[in-house]
């Protein structure tokens, strides 16, 4: 079973401006999916979402999720990680991933922009304990 602590998955998931595909689920039962902007933080992937949106209400009601990211290019690869979300309100929280999210998907200039959009009442910080890690990092070998 991969690992967040493998370096070859740690370099997949954090090179580039990969998009994450997190699964969650909906109130009726129906499993979502929903595009998210995350970095990894220590051992742990983060992502912010709004408290009422659907992520942030399904979360709420249940704090298991997946989020799977993939490279769309040879060697076209993926990694999954399952867990459970870890939610805080926290503003400073909230703020610096954000902040870091800003940096990584529209650049260091743009940073502090993000997080000040994005770091204030009403959004979550969304920390993923994983459980299990699955990982294809070249799927044409």
């Amino acid at each position: 079973m991969a690992s967040l602590d493998d370096a070859a998955v740690r370099d997949f998931l954090t090179s580039g401006t990969k998009t994450g595909h997190l699964g969650y689920t909906a109130s009726d039962g129906r499993p979502l999916v929903a595009p998210v902007w995350f970095v990894l933080d220590g051992d742990r992937l983060a992502f912010n979402t709004g408290a009422t949106t659907a992520k942030g209400r399904a979360i709420g009601r249940d704090p298991r999720i997946v989020l799977t990211v993939d490279l769309q290019e040879p060697p076209y690869a993926f990694v999954q990680v399952q867990g459970c979300a870890v939610v805080s309100e926290d503003l400073d929280e909230v703020k610096r991933i954000a902040t870091l999210c800003g940096a990584r998907y529209m650049g260091a200039d743009r940073a502090q922009e993000f997080g000040d959009r994005n770091g204030v009442p009403g959004e979550l910080v969304i920390w993923i304990e994983t459980d299990k890690v699955i990982a294809s990092l070249d799927a044409t070998a």
